[in-house]
């Protein structure tokens, strides 16, 4: 393909992936209205972005195995049509669960999306020129994970709008996307006569899926070190072995298990997970720190989480740039862990009355960091392997991304409801409040323009404070990532297939 034919293509890859990225974050600071108007708590403030994470994450290994057996656009155009069907029955949503069981059907198309977008991105392209195109894509998601949020909280405040708009206004990009791939997108079609391991697909959701509703219920519903939690790891253990076994004996497994005896995937598989753990934290909790902890509107909100988006932006594009005119990839992972890691422990420091500058500083080394390690961690997967593998590879490593963010989200969305209890706890007994007359304290979103003036204090500064907690927590995640990196051995990128 040629250049031009290259960029019209990848035009409805990029709304396509505008679009995910979109349905992920536009949410973000629309949150806390919506759980509560839907009369929910913090369960189901974490459950409505991990539901979407757990989808996308449990699909997006079968998404690439369809993509080695079958037209990869006719796999992405129908991936859009299930986005869509589960947008507009999500802006219909009356409850927390209605919601919660629509956000994963919009993960399975988000999956798609996601996975069929770098697929089909290395199969237009050799390894050599595709930093280049990676850098588009890496662009792409910073513009939809900063005016998402910044989308979602002008829809929230606006009246006449409203939360559900924020599920409805992905819907003409979705469609925009599909009539564009419909006469840009022309890939020859390999179809090989082969059975689809729908065993080893059942088996991995199945194992993801009772991993994270652990995750998520522990310490709340029932204790850490309880039956039910040796119930739950012991069957999801029990799951993953199993998986193992039927990919070991299956003719052409959902996730082939040869792969990882190639230790540059192995090593940015892993790295992938840690990765998805630190920039999910990034994205998600900040809307609760500006919202409850600084009393910021929702369109606020999303404007002050620029330093990150704007971070991601330059590295991902400039990376991408560089890396297309020298071949070598390995520096920009390295440097991304480092500024990761620093930008979430910096984070860890953060309270509900730190000035804004630093944290804006703290934000942008985070995001300077993901977004060099991002694109580049699938890059470096890529050059690895055979044309065949190519959709089973890149969905590898964008799955352990998606398991790590949605194990992330889960186990720190538990993290911040218990150090919030625990700290309005303190901060009630350091203010003589006794916790029996204090009301919006309870397990629900609190309203914080509704409340007295020494109880609105208290809960502002246990948000800050948690918030805080949850970066420190996500930091050794980010320093995992670094030290994977450093041992991943650097091939130079080829200039064909």
């Amino acid at each position: 393909m040629t250049h031009p034919e290259i960029m019209r293509a990848l035009s409805g890859l990029m709304l396509g992936m505008f679009t995910a990225i979109l349905s992920s974050t536009i949410v973000t600071n629309a949150l806390p209205r919506i759980v509560s108007d839907l009369g929910g708590g913090q369960s189901a403030y974490t459950w409505v972005v991990a539901a979407t994470l757990l989808a996308m994450t449990a699909s997006m290994p079968i998404w690439g195995k369809l993509a080695d057996l079958f037209s990869k656009k006719l796999l992405i155009q129908i991936s859009l049509v299930v986005y869509v069907a589960g947008s507009v029955v999500a802006g219909l949503s009356q409850s927390p669960a209605m919601l919660i069981a629509v956000r994963v059907v919009q993960g399975l198309g988000v999956g798609g999306l996601v996975g069929l977008s770098q697929i089909i991105l290395a199969a237009m392209i050799p390894p050599r020129e595709r930093g280049r195109y990676s850098g588009y894509l890496g662009a792409t998601f910073a513009v939809a994970t900063v005016s998402g949020p910044l989308i979602g909280g002008v829809l929230t405040d606006t009246p006449g709008l409203g939360w559900r708009w924020c599920f409805y206004i992905g819907v003409p990009f979705a469609i925009a996307s599909l009539f564009v791939l419909h006469h840009t997108l022309r890939l020859p079609t390999v179809r090989r006569e082969v059975r689809i391991d729908w065993a080893g697909a059942f088996l991995v959701s199945a194992a993801v899926s009772l991993l994270l509703i652990w995750v998520t219920l522990a310490g709340d519903s029932f204790a850490w070190a309880s039956g039910e939690t040796a119930l739950m790891v012991g069957g999801s253990l029990a799951l993953a072995a199993l998986f193992l076994l039927v990919e070991s004996r299956a003719s052409d497994p959902i996730i082939p298990l040869r792969l990882f005896r190639v230790r540059t995937i192995a090593l940015t598989s892993v790295a992938s997970l840690f990765v998805g753990v630190a920039m999910f934290a990034g994205t998600v909790y900040f809307g609760q720190f500006f919202q409850l902890a600084r009393d910021r509107s929702a369109t606020m909100s999303g404007v002050m989480t620029i330093p990150m988006i704007a971070g991601l932006f330059v590295s991902s594009t400039v990376s991408g740039q560089v890396i297309t005119r020298t071949g070598r990839w390995k520096y920009w992972l390295v440097t991304g862990g480092v500024l990761v890691t620093a930008g979430l422990g910096l984070l860890g420091t953060i309270r509900y009355d730190t000035p804004y500058w630093r944290v804006a500083v703290f934000m942008a080394l985070m995001g300077l960091g993901i977004g060099m390690m991002m694109q580049n961690l699938v890059l470096a997967t890529q050059n690895q392997v055979e044309p065949k593998d190519l959709g089973a590879a890149s969905s590898v490593v964008a799955f352990f991304r998606s398991f790590g963010g949605a194990i992330g989200v889960s186990a720190l969305g538990a993290l911040l409801a218990n150090r919030v209890t625990t700290y309005t706890a303190d901060g009630l007994a350091d203010a003589g409040i006794d916790p029996a007359t204090a009301g919006g304290t309870g397990g629900g979103i609190p309203d914080m323009d509704a409340l007295p003036l020494p109880l609105r204090s208290v809960l502002e500064s246990a948000y800050g404070h948690g918030v805080g907690d949850v970066f420190l927590y996500a930091a050794p995640a980010a320093l995992a990532a670094l030290v994977l990196t450093v041992f991943v051995k650097e091939v130079a990128l080829r200039s064909h297939h």
